[in-house]
């Protein structure tokens, strides 16, 4: 990914992704990541004479015909107090289609002292983020043009981020789940923002040197849940996915990890050597994918599948019998299937 595709993403009802960075940028694609609008520097003077100079993780909005909704706070490396320079936050909101600001609200500088990221929750009545160790909603329809009064939390949820820390967050089947590496790894856990169930370690990538960025769930690329890193790992270790730009690491749930392989045609006459269409599928999401950049094995005949999820095999067997045929990619469940042979 661009390296100025670098805080955080989220998508839009209508299918385009959205991304920020490298401090103060915002980017539409579509899914497909093609880059349809830029805003290289989109908070207004205004903002800027506040301190603000740091976008994170964002999050869409339905009302107002849909809008961006980005965490703002004051950041300078190097500088005290961990250097935030304001000790404040703010929610400003953006137009999705001209990636222009509207407005912005103020958040009790009590309450937070920055929005380092921002989610709407399911039904659209809250919006979350944190303040050190505890997660905070908002009256997301008190997010609106002319609010007087710095926004407060209509809700805490007391000492709930995870050890992991937070450098974005998305919900997902109705859980909060909240990306960071606080503890050393890169982790991912889910909240349960009713309080009713602990949180729950959902991924780790140990060994990966990257920096934990923004989150989103989307099926689009192969996954659903998509994980921004950018090439500046904690402690300065050489990044595991090179330098010069950021990593979109995009994950399928581990019950839904298997590939599966269909030949055609399956019945092969022994002794010819013949074309075969291997066809690689993943199920997830509720329906059936077509898989792209799979490794495909048969014998000594090896090919990748298309977009289209197919690949082209040459094979040949010179007695009656089965040919196994394997497909594999990254770490999901290799798929198999043979094919038979018999006397022509």
């Amino acid at each position: 990914m661009p390296l100025s595709y670098f805080q955080g993403l989220t998508h839009s009802a209508a299918g385009s992704w959205f991304f920020d960075g490298i401090t103060v940028g915002l980017f539409r694609t579509d899914r497909s990541l093609v880059q349809k609008a830029q805003a290289p520097s989109a908070l207004t003077p205004d903002l800027t004479a506040q301190g603000f100079n740091h976008i994170g993780d964002m999050t869409w909005d339905a009302r107002e015909g849909g809008r961006l909704l980005l965490p703002l706070e004051c950041y300078v490396p190097g500088q005290p107090n961990a250097g935030n320079t304001c000790g404040r936050g703010a929610i400003a909101v953006a137009d999705p289609a001209t990636l222009e600001l509207r407005y912005a609200v103020a958040l009790d500088p009590a309450e937070i002292a920055k929005a380092m990221w921002a989610e709407v929750a399911p039904g659209g009545a809250e919006l979350w983020t944190s303040s050190g160790r505890d997660l905070l909603a908002y009256d997301l329809a008190a997010v609106a043009p002319g609010a007087a009064a710095p926004l407060r939390p209509v809700r805490r949820l007391a000492g709930a981020v995870p050890p992991a820390g937070v450098t974005g967050a998305a919900f997902y089947r109705g859980r909060l789940f909240l990306a960071g590496q606080d503890a050393g790894a890169l982790q991912l856990w889910s909240v349960d923002v009713t309080g009713a169930m602990p949180p729950v370690l959902e991924l780790e990538l140990p060994g990966v040197a990257a920096e934990s960025e923004g989150l989103d769930f989307l099926d689009a690329r192969g996954g659903v849940l998509h994980w921004l890193l950018s090439p500046f790992p904690p402690g300065g270790a050489k990044p595991t996915y090179g330098t010069g730009h950021s990593e979109l690491l995009s994950f399928v749930p581990a019950a839904d990890a298997r590939l599966r392989v269909r030949v055609t045609p399956a019945r092969l006459i022994a002794g010819r050597t013949t074309r075969v269409i291997v066809t690689v599928t993943e199920r997830y999401a509720g329906r059936v994918h077509r898989v792209e950049g799979a490794r495909v094995s048969a014998g000594a005949a090896h090919a990748l599948t298309a977009a289209d999820g197919t690949a082209h095999l040459r094979v040949r067997r010179s007695s009656p019998g089965a040919l196994g045929v394997t497909a594999t990619k990254q770490r999901l469940v290799a798929g198999q299937r043979s094919v038979t042979f018999v006397r022509g």
